[in-house]
This record gives C-alpha cells, sequence and structure tokens, in this order.
C-alpha cells in the first residue's frame, strides 16, 4: 500500500486472534481439550526437569539434554496455550500489539532453540552408539553445558533479528489475525508497509534454523539405525528400533511441520492449513516429548521410585 493511502487508516493498537473461532465447535468443549493437554504438558515436563535436578544418578549428557527440552517445553507451552485458554473463557481475543510482539518473540524463539537442541540431542546419541569408546571424552559435561546454551543463545539471537524487522512494520486497518497465538506470517498479511525484507529475514533465519538442524538429526539417526542393524540379538535390535523409531516420528513432525509453515513457498492451501500443522509443532510434540523420551526409560522411572521413598522417609521421620 502507498504511504499515501495508509496514513489515512487507523493505526492498529489491538490485534483481535481468531484462534478457532470459526471452526464448529463449542467454545467450552475446546478449552478442556486444550486444558487437558496443557496440565498433562506442563506436569510430565515439570516431574523430568525436577527427576533430573534432583537425582545425581541423572547428572550424564544424555539426561541434562532431556532436563533441558522439558524446561524449554515448560516455557514454550505457557507462552502459548494460557492466554488462549483464557480467551475462551473470557471470549476476550484481543491483544495489544506490544503483546503480540512479545509473545511472537518468546514463541519463535524457543522453537528455533528446540531446533538446535534436538539436534544437539540426536548428535549425543550418535557418539553414545555408533563411537562409545570415545564417548565420554567428546561429550563431557562441559561441551553438553556449552550445547544447551547455544541452544538457548542461538534460537534467541535470530529471532530478535527477525522481531527488529516486525517492529518497523506499520500495522493499520484490518487487525483479525486468523490463528491462535501472533506468529510472524498472519503478522507479516497485516502491514500496511512493505514487508519484503522481513520476509526476506524470515525465510532466511527459518531456513538457517531448520534445515542444517534437520539434517543434522536426519543423520545422526541414519548411523544410529545402521549401528543397531548390526546388533546380534534380535530382541536387542526390536528394543532399540523401538526407541529410535518413536523419537524419528516426533522429530520429523516437529521438523517437517515448521519447516511446512516458515520455509515452503506460500502457497493458499498451505495458507489454509497453517494452524493445523501449527498445533503439531507448539502443541502436540510438548505434549509427546516427555512420554517418547522420558517417562519410559528405565533409569526415569527408577529415578522416581527413589524420589518417592525419599519422600516417604521423610514424611516418616517428622511424624515421629
Amino acid at each position: 500500500m502507498l504511504q499515501s493511502e495508509w496514513k489515512n487508516l487507523t493505526i492498529t493498537t489491538e490485534f483481535l486472534l481468531l484462534g478457532f473461532g470459526d471452526f464448529q465447535h463449542p467454545p467450552i468443549l475446546l478449552f478442556i481439550l486444550f486444558l487437558a493437554i496443557y496440565t498433562l504438558t506442563m506436569a510430565g515436563n515439570i516431574l523430568i526437569t525436577f527427576l533430573v535436578m534432583i537425582d545425581h544418578h541423572l547428572h550424564t549428557p544424555m539426561y541434562l539434554f532431556l532436563g533441558n527440552l522439558s524446561c524449554l517445553e515448560t516455557c514454550y507451552t505457557s507462552t502459548i496455550l494460557p492466554r488462549m485458554l483464557a480467551s475462551f473463557l473470557t471470549e476476550n481475543k484481543t491483544l495489544p500489539v506490544h503483546g503480540c510482539l512479545v509473545q511472537l518473540w518468546l514463541a519463535a524463539s524457543l522453537a528455533a532453540s528446540e531446533c538446535y537442541l534436538l539436534s544437539a540431542m540426536s548428535y549425543d546419541r550418535y557418539v553414545a552408539i555408533c563411537k562409545p569408546l570415545y564417548y565420554a571424552n567428546i561429550m563431557n559435561k562441559k561441551v553438553c553445558f556449552q550445547l544447551m546454551a547455544a541452544s538457548w543463545l542461538c534460537g534467541f539471537a535470530e529471532n530478535t533479528i527477525l522481531i527488529i524487522f516486525i517492529s518497523e512494520l506499520t500495522f493499520c486497518g484490518h487487525n483479525v489475525i486468523e490463528h491462535f497465538f501472533c506468529d510472524f506470517l498472519p503478522l507479516l498479511q497485516l502491514s500496511c508497509t512493505d514487508t519484503h525484507k522481513a520476509q526476506l529475514a524470515l525465510t532466511i533465519l527459518a531456513s538457517i534454523c531448520t534445515l542444517p538442524a534437520f539434517i543434522l538429526t536426519i543423520t545422526s539417526y541414519v548411523y544410529i539405525i545402521l549401528a543397531i542393524l548390526r546388533i546380534p540379538s534380535s530382541r536387542g535390535r526390536q528394543k532399540a528400533f523401538s526407541t529410535c523409531s518413536s523419537h524419528l516420528v516426533v522429530v520429523s513432525i516437529f521438523y517437517g511441520t515448521i519447516i511446512i509453515v516458515y520455509v515452503l513457498p506460500r502457497t493458499e492451501l498451505l495458507k489454509e492449513l497453517n494452524r493445523v500443522f501449527s498445533v503439531f509443532y507448539t502443541v502436540l510434540t510438548p505434549l509427546v516429548n516427555p512420554l517418547i523420551y522420558s517417562l519410559r526409560n528405565k533409569e526415569v522411572k527408577e529415578a522416581w521410585r527413589r524420589t518417592v521413598s525419599k519422600c516417604k522417609s521423610q514424611q516418616a521421620v517428622n511424624a515421629m
């Protein structure tokens, strides 16, 4: 839109998040569904984070990565679902422009951090399975903490750059976001100033964030699968494949939906399915990650039993 045209329009001070308002479902049913998802997600991820923190048996690179992932998922889910749940109850779907930008920055930064963290975790498993003799030297605690810190820093740094581009745009006239949270593409569609620089920055940084991490993750799992095939025991191969395949499915869904939304060309069909794909990486993966990565793990179960036993022993001592 030309500058002379948008000057006559009212500058937008708040956005209206449509959410799932055009779906033919009563709000109370959606509220119950997403409240259950949010409760289970928070319970699972907080439990894993807590166990990794207090149980010294879990202070190994693999479990430190898992605890960090659970902490990240807790933050990630909390940037989106509480606001959406409130809108179901109060039917107040408005959000100030600055509030929208803050939600966008947090959600996008945490999603990018998760991309890097998942690739680091896949590399950790590759070293553990394919190079077990060198594992202690390659993946020591110092390297583990450096990879975790780099994942968070890179995720937030990239999206801080994107937010700077977005904050320079002017929004006026139409203020309805056809999404359940503030996202880059719906915001760009509402701008009445030129968005080419912001779109180019989004495509470049999204590609840098997702594609190399996805390739590293897939490559690591390919080598892991080849190593599993060399296991002589059929029972051992079956157990390893069960774990590996479940990890790979969740990782593929997470990376795949992000790549579809942010990297692939913007077709009309993808625009219509944007919200559906977004549900996978914002809502479903934080829900299933604790189950897939940790809660089925024998050592995590043992850590939970030890924690419960300590609590019972402490209660017995206090009752005496």
